[in-house]
């Protein structure tokens, strides 16, 4: 899944597609690098981010969708209903959700959904973000969505851990560390798989050099993206959500052809 953030704000490209013949261009980019779905947003959902409204956001998102729904399969990356149902209209197959909330859309117009979880929204997710135990609360919280949507009649559901969204490092750590546990839970209770976005968080950065305050640029962790992004793949993860979408494709290959054992295919 290739990220395509049109917005003025979002943490890593924020402003630089926010022409819609600029984000064309760079959806055309990612689906030329390999992305079989290009995931499109039109509100920061960053630490700290302030909300837009939908008719802004629609103006952003819809030209995209529209241009870019016959050459790859599109996202919809939206907290609202009105712009999740006007993307599908325009051409959306899949809404990328990290309110929770909209698997009734998914379900009205037949189409997918990931449920994320995230605590807290993103003016104040970051602020102390706490839990007792992360990996199980976020397992359960996951399940009980994936659990609504199923009887809804939701077809495809995804669900994603929502690394970054509520947590600290340690808790990002702790849910990849144990993200088998979240991909041998989600087949059996119907899920269409995993999907896990760490690309070019800031958490990343404070695990990159001993002596960084965790204030590397979103360019500088890019290791730790593709690290992050291969650790996945191995536990089972069914779907990656990437700024760098051929170096992550190429890495899919690798993996992809390993044996159990992990020698050469």
């Amino acid at each position: 899944m290739g990220v395509l953030n049109v917005t003025p704000d979002s943490f890593s490209d924020g402003g630089r597609y926010l022409r819609p013949a600029d984000a064309v261009a760079h959806g055309r980019q990612l689906i030329a690098a390999g992305a079989d779905i290009v995931d499109i947003g039109g509100e920061s959902t960053r630490p700290g981010a302030t909300p837009v409204g939908a008719d802004e956001e629609l103006r952003r998102v819809l030209p995209v969708v529209e241009a870019l729904a016959g050459s790859v399969r599109v996202s919809i990356d939206t907290t609202k209903r009105s712009v999740a149902e006007a993307a599908i209209a325009g051409g959306a197959t899949l809404v990328n959700d990290v309110s929770g909330g909209l698997w009734p859309a998914a379900a009205d117009h037949g189409v997918g959904w990931v449920a994320m979880h995230r605590q807290g929204s993103p003016p104040d997710m970051q602020r102390n973000p706490a839990y007792h135990d992360v990996v199980s609360e976020v397992l359960d919280a996951l399940l009980r969505l994936l659990s609504q949507a199923r009887a809804a009649g939701v077809g495809e559901i995804w669900v994603d851990p929502g690394i970054g969204f509520g947590k600290t490092a340690a808790h990002n750590l702790a849910l990849l560390g144990h993200l088998g546990r979240l991909v041998d839970a989600a087949r059996p209770a119907g899920a269409a798989g995993v999907l896990v976005g760490t690309s070019r968080k800031s958490f990343l950065g404070t695990f990159a050099d001993p002596n960084s305050t965790g204030s590397l640029t979103t360019d500088e962790r890019f290791e730790g993206s593709l690290a992050t992004a291969v650790w996945a793949m191995t536990q089972g993860a069914g779907m990656i959500r990437v700024h760098d979408v051929l170096a992550t494709r190429r890495a899919a290959a690798l993996v992809g052809g390993l044996d159990p054992v992990g020698a050469p295919g």
